[in-house]
């Protein structure tokens, strides 16, 4: 009887989901372990040090200046083939970093990739799945993509440290003339594993109407596009939702590291280890809704939102390294938690409203362009020389003031709008 239910009854993923979880997982294991060794580079070179963050800032420019395109050229092809040639780009990158290109240019290319990549793995994934899977393809999605964050930093730091560099300069390759450039070489080995495993990402026979060429149209419809996500009574909400969560987790990536300097005494080495615990409770987080939440149960976690900014302020109260484990985890968890079922919900009403890729597009670009703007109001803060508690108590009441708000204007959309038809509302017949 069991073998007579569809797939998605049975409770279990189609086996293309597991492919393109293996080319997520080895395709951002290699960007986390990239930027490592793009740090390492840039003191090879004795580079000033503002280029190191201005790394960050050149990889993520692509997702807002690329968004009118992106969506387009992921919705061209068959997303397999898509995430296949983006790697390529990404594999490109590090070749840069060999012929005596900028890093920071170098790796602006591997964003470049990155951005082109992005629509067609989320974008596929409301092709090949039912709208009832997408909490949990979520969930197994962030969660995988953090644990190859977590990996990727440790995987940089081994790659550049005396011992193995050491072992990989042996071999003489042409070009590898230092650690971070042997760290390099196998990173760009990663790329190429990882389009290779695209190869074998299935069609999901998911075709859409001739994109247009012409860049002024693309940006029009790009920009309608936008307009269409933000109008829509639940679109609105889940994207305000997850555009505040990854502006305000790539602050929170810095706000660890200072925190852990100034108030626990630590070096940046044993600090950047507390960036890892935090991804340990978003994926922890990511991975527990997966298994619990719904799509139509996704609205009740905007709570967890505001109890998130009330927490952080918490970090200003501990002064020793065992205390901060549990908060950071704390925080870490309610974040996966929060945000994986309203990105699914995101997902399902951009794959209703408009083609797969478009919807990545305009979400990518409204998420990236707050991690620009956050993270600039953040590097204004220091400059003024605030202190990081301070900061930090900031940082947390505008989290929580802002989730209130978005609770609030989801509790007025449904007085006037029946929003669960909206979260059943679909159009390809799942």
């Amino acid at each position: 009887m069991l073998q007579s239910l569809p797939w998605y009854k049975r409770g279990h993923m189609k086996k293309g989901f597991y492919t393109i979880m293996a080319a997520q997982f080895f395709s951002s294991l290699a960007d986390n372990a990239l930027l490592i060794s793009a740090i390492a580079l840039l003191i090879e070179l004795t580079a000033p040090e503002w280029m190191k963050p201005m790394l960050k800032l050149f990889f993520t420019v692509s997702y807002v200046v690329l968004a009118p395109f992106v969506g387009a050229f992921a919705d061209s092809m068959p997303k397999g083939r898509v995430m296949f040639f983006t790697n390529a780009v990404k594999v490109l990158g590090c070749a840069m970093m060999f012929a005596t290109v900028h890093p920071l240019l170098a790796y602006a290319v591997v964003g470049l990739g990155a951005a082109a990549y992005s629509p067609a793995k989320y974008g596929i994934l409301t092709e090949l799945l039912p709208p009832s899977r997408l909490v949990a393809a979520n969930g197994w999605i962030e969660g995988t993509t953090v644990g190859s964050i977590i990996l990727g930093t440790v995987l940089g730091g081994v790659l550049i440290s005396p011992a193995v560099s050491d072992f990989i300069l042996a071999f003489d390759f042409p070009g590898v003339h230092s650690p971070a450039t042997a760290a390099i070489v196998v990173i760009g080995g990663l790329y190429l594993l990882a389009a290779l495993i695209n190869l074998r990402i299935p069609d999901t026979g998911a075709r859409y109407e001739k994109q247009h060429t012409n860049p002024l149209v693309l940006i029009s419809e790009f920009w309608q596009c936008n307009l269409t996500l933000w109008r829509d009574k639940l679109g609105q909400i889940s994207l305000a939702v997850t555009t505040l969560f990854w502006g305000a987790g790539a602050v929170l990536q810095f706000i660890v590291l200072e925190w852990a300097e100034q108030q626990l005494g630590l070096p940046l080495n044993k600090a950047a280890i507390l960036q890892g615990v935090v991804a340990v409770g978003i994926a922890a987080g990511a991975v527990i809704a997966a298994r619990f939440m719904t799509l139509r149960q996704s609205p009740r976690v905007l709570s967890l939102g505001i109890a998130m900014g009330v927490m952080v302020p918490c970090m200003t109260l501990v002064e020793s390294l065992p205390a901060s484990y549990p908060l950071l985890i704390l925080v870490g968890g309610l974040a996966g938690f929060f945000v994986v079922p309203m990105n699914a919900l995101l997902q399902h009403r951009g794959h209703v409203l408009m083609s797969a890729g478009h919807s990545i597009a305009v979400q990518n670009f409204n998420e990236n362009l707050n991690v620009l703007l956050m993270l600039g109001i953040y590097a204004l803060l220091l400059k003024f020389q605030l202190h990081i508690n301070s900061i930090i108590v900031l940082f947390g009441a505008f989290v929580a003031i802002t989730m209130l708000l978005v609770r609030q204007r989801y509790v007025r959309n449904a007085k006037t709008h029946d929003l669960q038809a909206l979260i059943l509302d679909h159009k390809d017949g799942h």
